[in-house]
């Protein structure tokens, strides 16, 4: 993903890892849609926490997911370039909804995004 920070106007880039479970109604979505997704909320100036709430959010609001997990990870160009000056550095957020929150689910969930 790209976007740009709202408070210092310049750019962070990253992944966002997206799981989701289906609701009663059965409604599911192409990969491509989340990914489209997670540019739409993107492509304005954004904070990384908002972005992933957003992202989570939507995916209950539109296909009544009974879960969702987002977790993203991302470099900010603020702390690259200018303050810190830390290149590299990664901010990860997590935004969980649903049976996600049970432990035994977030865990598996967990599992499969970070490849463990």
């Amino acid at each position: 993903l790209y976007s740009m920070c709202e408070h210092h106007l310049v750019p962070f880039h990253g992944v966002a890892h997206v799981a989701y479970i289906p609701g009663t109604n059965g409604r599911i979505t192409g990969l491509s849609k989340i990914a489209r997704l997670v540019d739409v909320f993107a492509k304005r100036p954004q904070v990384q926490e908002r972005l992933t709430t957003q992202v989570a959010d939507a995916l209950v609001d539109e296909l009544g997911a009974r879960g969702v997990i987002v977790v993203v990870e991302a470099e900010h160009l603020c702390m690259s370039m200018r303050g810190v000056r830390k290149p590299g550095s990664r901010t990860v957020t997590s935004a969980v909804r649903g049976v996600m929150r049970d432990g035994a689910t977030r865990a598996e969930a967990m599992s499969l995004i970070v490849g463990k």
